[in-house]
């Protein structure tokens, strides 16, 4: 393939994902109040989190180096890039297989992950100011939570990274509906699996040595964890430490993993697509 086709085809997806991204934006805007619900949901999430730290705080000033503040900074951070990486890539896809509208993609001349990508996009740039900025003021400005990344340009970075690598783990999952006839019970699974082992819940640094070490190898710690400690300006896992550029760096390699994953996944699944339902 020469330059000038590979040009010209990326320049068509840019196009297709620009196109599919600006008609989600418009479709998901006439239904932003259940997106609106989150600026409820993360709050009382927050509030939880508060009360059992402050807790756990009043025997001890510091829990695996951690401060209050920087505990309490840390969950904040938590809910702010979660919404901006938010991803249900799995279930739009398994529910095109199961009833077999995908049948339409494979009919049409663009690649259905460049829609769901668009999609993604649309949906989350609605989410910026639907969610996004009333919760960051809100941590700002009622919670006194200062969250003002260390390094502004590296936490972009790892946050688009992050955005990137959420949505190849489920459109991957997404791609199982070729031989199961319905992901939700794995999409839901790997969630719990997901948000214990991104450090959603509580920092990694909390749960023992020798799990922390297997961590550092699997991919759960660079959708939450990796994003947070880039934007608190340093990272820290299993007796490891690594500069910013370097954790950045291993979660691009992650990402290009995942990628590789998918293409093997879906090279193999789409061989199976029957249609059955269309």
């Amino acid at each position: 393939m020469n330059f000038a086709i590979l040009r010209n085809r990326i320049g068509y997806t840019f196009e297709v994902m620009k196109a599919t991204a600006f008609a989600t934006y418009k479709e998901w805007a006439a239904y932003r109040s259940h997106m609106a619900v989150s600026l409820l949901v993360s709050p009382i999430f927050f509030l939880t989190q508060m009360f059992i730290w402050r807790a756990i705080y009043s025997t001890r000033t510091t829990v695996t180096g951690l401060t209050l503040e920087q505990m309490l900074t840390y969950y904040g951070i938590t809910a702010i890039i979660n919404h901006l990486i938010y991803d249900s890539a799995d279930w739009n896809l398994q529910m095109l297989i199961r009833t077999g509208k995908f049948l339409t993609f494979m009919l049409r001349p663009i690649s259905h992950i460049s829609f769901a990508m668009g999609q993604k996009i649309g949906h989350r740039i609605l989410a910026l100011w639907v969610e996004f900025i009333p919760v960051y003021l809100l941590f700002l400005f009622v919670f006194k939570i200062k969250l003002i990344p260390a390094q502004p340009a590296w936490s972009i970075l790892s946050i688009i990274l992050s955005f990137v690598l959420l949505f190849l783990i489920n459109y991957c999952i997404g791609i199982i509906g070729f031989w199961l006839t319905k992901t939700e019970g794995i999409g839901r699974g790997f969630l719990v699996v997901r948000d214990i082992f991104a450090g959603s819940f509580v920092p990694l640094t909390l749960f023992p040595e020798f799990l922390q070490k297997i961590l550092f190898f699997l991919p759960f710690q660079f959708i939450t964890y990796v994003p947070i400690r880039v934007f608190i300006g340093s990272y820290d896992l299993a007796g490891i430490k690594l500069s910013i550029p370097e954790v950045v760096g291993l979660q691009a390699i992650a990402v290009i993993v995942m990628f590789v994953v998918y293409k093997l996944l879906w090279n193999l699944g789409i061989k199976r697509f029957t249609g059955v339902g269309a």
